[in-house]
């Protein structure tokens, strides 16, 4: 196919390393043309959920990519309904734009994958996801011989220790994580953000501020599903 009849396509953007390998490998193909940027962030802190990414360094990667970029401002915790109501209104507009397909980095968590699936078609749009099902342990190698740049911003503490973060995303990283902790993250075990990539037309110079933990309790009371999240905060 060629990049006259690519598909134009919306990158759900997290701010990390998958969202950025997903990018690279949908530029490098034929079929899909990302020409948006979606995130979704917190409207009290201004930051993106789960990997407490400032707005303005948000920006400032959609700017380095040239792209425009669609903010959906939400509660810290959402209910489902309200989520569910926001997304689609800017999945319409998308559809509205002659944007046919929707692209996320998920890995191998097959029920969100049908949930992202099953709420496209509903205004059918499609769903594409460009890592899915890789291992995980390659993809970590692929972000740094792709020439991504991430470092660790958010780990859960059910799984790994606040010392990790500020680590960059590379092969050494591997050895240090524990047995069970998935080399990308991608059960929640810790989030990046990237500063750099090839398609980057310039860094971005952080700089790493304090640490802050914070706990999110189960909404049915089950302190068993209570989990707590160190965020090392990044400024400029």
């Amino acid at each position: 196919m060629s990049s006259s009849t690519s598909i134009n396509t919306v990158l759900n953007w997290s701010s990390g390393k998958d969202a950025a390998l997903a990018y690279h490998k949908l530029s490098n193909q034929s079929g899909y043309k990302v020409t948006q940027l979606l995130t979704t962030l917190s409207q009290e802190y201004e930051r993106v959920f789960m990997h407490g990414t400032r707005e303005q360094l948000l920006d400032l990667q959609a700017d380095r990519m040239k792209l425009p970029l669609k903010k959906v401002k939400l509660p810290a915790s959402p209910d489902d309904n309200l989520y569910k109501d926001a997304m689609r209104t800017a999945m319409q507009q998308f559809a509205s734009e002659d944007i046919t397909a929707a692209a996320f980095g998920d890995i191998f968590l097959e029920d969100l994958k049908t949930y992202r699936e099953q709420q496209l078609a509903q205004i059918n749009m499609q769903a594409v996801f460009p890592l899915w099902n890789m291992d995980t342990r390659s993809l970590v190698a692929e972000v740094e011989q792709v020439g991504i740049k991430a470092i660790i911003v958010c780990v859960s503490d059910n799984h790994l220790g606040k010392e990790l973060l500020g680590r960059e995303i590379n092969a050494d990283l591997l050895q240090d994580l524990p047995a069970g902790v998935d080399p990308c993250g991608e059960n929640g075990e810790y989030h990046s953000f990237v500063y750099d990539a090839p398609f980057f037309h310039s860094p971005i110079a952080v700089k790493t501020g304090e640490i802050v933990h914070k706990q999110y309790l189960s909404a049915n009371g089950d302190s068993a599903w209570d989990t707590g999240f160190y965020f090392l905060d990044l400024s400029l």
